[in-house]
């Protein structure tokens, strides 16, 4: 008897094998598939969460496909040439079968083998049949491995589990909150939290130390393949601490659920700076499993005759071996996607045993071939492209995407490189009125290097905020906090944000810092993120039970829906009539 014997079962399905055979077995679970051979032999595909186990009656056995039994049988070897190595369970069978029916069903709405592809919207309208197929199992419980590894890294390294509110106030900025009417309060609101930012930072004021939680937050935010509107993340916060030291804690809990999920734990986690993951890979949250890095070009043209790239920045990619697989009708594509993304044009070069097959050879000197295949590292067979622009950014985001198009493989694909980017930009550029524009939120601490420049140079400085990416998605954001009023002060003034309008609206956080602040910093890791990554897979949705579509509706419940007028007098709303189409 197993440790998942029950009074109705002996064994899972999935977990008999050889070294049972010769026990009396009994097992509980759906009918997979019914296979008779004539009159007086019948075989039954068993299958609960752990697996499935073939069992042999003697006699005809009236059950159809997702019928609910319990057999019990005798476990013995498959006859000889029988096994089936795609099973766990394949060597082995029940034999001598006695079913009982524990329910009927009706023929499942779609097949429930992971070969056929099914409608997303009929699986989520029948979620509760979806989720028996081996490959939703699998997912939760790589869900559940996760979950567990997170807090067995968190619990290991001093913190405590502190549950914040579902219910909260409105927060002045940020994304857009889902808002809950107040029945008591007519007029009033809470809304749903979009992270417990502002409670956890409050836990520091109270002394909590070290603070996390499986955090549920909700944004009502466009849906995508790696969003919904409620998802999970691991929350942390601690006080007395350095970035460096909130990354330890981090990369602990996420390299450990890894590795209790695949079995291998990844190499310890690089850090890259926001200015080189830039001028490397093009993007801020780089996918570090395939070459094609930034290269700069623009010294090699320094003195160019070549008007093209008389710009202030030029750089360029190698793609190994390519020159052959891209004929003009590629190239034009190539070309017409890197004007769509702002370029003034893309300029290609295939390199050959004699030299640089392109339309734009005959204007470099010998000096910029020479420069450039040393600089790209270019061999006989690649195929090389440069943008050339005054604006650094462009020329970055255009060949970053570029890459990506050219290389990136699947995001559930291994091996699994995480990346910290560090020291992103304090402020993201200015507004109307000549104000920066934070990037973060107003409570991020400024690098200690940059803070003299804050007033005469507030575009150049850096913060000290971080991002963890994975394998080219980003996990999740953090920062070390302000927790000193003159430097908030002096942060909410660059921002160009009054006395009065603080205290309107970061009031209670404020009041709080009065009464001793200690220095602390954060970080929350997407979970749902996470998960699907080590699970393999590409969208967010196949490993969450019961998700929304991309248009935010729930087909299993047919969510959202109107209320009744009683309930919304109840709340003190009324609604307006749906506005005219067209």
């Amino acid at each position: 008897m197993s440790e998942f014997a029950t009074a109705m079962r002996t064994d899972l399905c999935g977990t008999l094998r050889a070294s049972d055979v010769g026990r009396t077995v009994t097992v509980c679970g759906w009918v997979g598939r019914r296979r008779e051979h004539g009159e007086h032999l019948a075989f039954l595909d068993l299958r609960d969460y752990s697996g499935i186990i073939q069992c042999v009656v003697d006699g005809s056995v009236d059950v159809r496909s997702e019928y609910v039994v319990r057999v019990t049988g005798t476990l013995r070897n498959r006859p000889e040439g029988t096994t089936n190595s795609d099973l766990a369970t394949g060597e082995v069978e029940l034999g001598d079968c006695e079913v009982e029916i524990l329910n009927v069903a009706e023929p499942p709405p779609f097949p429930l083998n992971d070969r056929v592809e099914t409608d997303e919207i009929v699986r989520l309208k029948y979620r509760y049949v979806d989720l028996r197929r081996e490959r939703m199992q699998r997912n939760l419980r790589v869900r559940a491995a996760v979950n567990k590894a997170l807090r067995g890294a968190m619990e290991r390294q001093g913190f405590t589990e502190v549950e914040t509110p579902m219910l909260w106030t409105p927060t002045p900025e940020g994304a857009r909150e889902f808002v809950v009417p107040s029945r008591l309060q007519h007029g009033s609101f809470y809304v749903l939290p979009q992270s417990p930012q502002i409670a956890k930072q409050l836990l520091m004021v109270g002394g909590t130390d070290r603070y996390y939680q499986i955090a549920r937050c909700l944004r009502d935010e466009d849906l995508r393949a790696d969003r919904q509107f409620e998802f999970m993340q691991l929350d942390i916060e601690a006080s007395f601490v350095s970035q460096d030291d909130v990354l330890g804690f981090v990369s602990e809990a996420v390299l450990d659920a890894a590795e209790l999920v695949t079995g291998e734990r990844p190499d310890p986690i690089p850090h890259i700076t926001w200015e080189e993951a830039q001028e490397r890979y093009g993007s801020d949250k780089p996918d570090l499993r395939f070459g094609l890095e930034l290269a700069e070009l623009t010294p090699v043209f320094v003195t160019t005759e070549f008007n093209a790239f008389k710009a202030g920045c030029i750089k360029g990619i190698r793609v190994p071996g390519a020159a052959g697989d891209f004929g003009r009708n590629k190239l034009d594509g190539l070309t017409d996607r890197a004007k769509a993304l702002g370029a003034k044009g893309l300029v290609w070069l295939k390199v050959t045993d004699d030299g640089l097959d392109s339309p734009v050879a005959k204007f470099l000197s010998d000096d910029e071939v020479a420069g450039l295949r040393t600089t790209l590292e270019a061999e006989a067979g690649d195929l090389l492209l440069i943008v050339a622009d005054d604006d650094r950014h462009l020329v970055r985001t255009v060949l970053g995407t570029l890459r990506n198009d050219l290389a990136r493989p699947p995001v559930s694909q291994g091996p699994y490189r995480y990346a910290w980017i560090t020291e992103f930009p304090l402020f993201e550029g200015l507004d109307d009125a000549g104000n920066p524009v934070s990037a973060h939120h107003p409570f991020t601490m400024p690098h200690p290097d940059d803070l003299e420049k804050l007033e005469s140079e507030p575009l150049s400085v850096r913060s000290q905020s971080y991002d963890l990416v994975l394998n080219g998605w980003e996990l999740g954001s953090g920062s070390i906090r302000i927790h000193r009023s003159d430097i908030q002060a002096r942060m909410f003034a660059a921002l160009g944000i009054s006395e009065e309008e603080a205290a309107g609206r970061f009031g209670f956080l404020l009041n709080a810092f009065k009464y001793g602040a200690p220095p602390h910093g954060g970080f929350a890791v997407g979970l749902d993120r996470l998960v699907a990554i080590l699970a393999g897979e590409d969208n967010i949705r196949e490993v969450i039970a019961y998700p929304k579509t991309q248009s935010g509706l729930d087909p299993l419940t047919d969510a959202p829906k109107p209320v009744g007028d009683r309930i919304l007098a109840d709340l003190g709303i009324r609604t307006l009539p749906p506005q005219a189409k067209g």
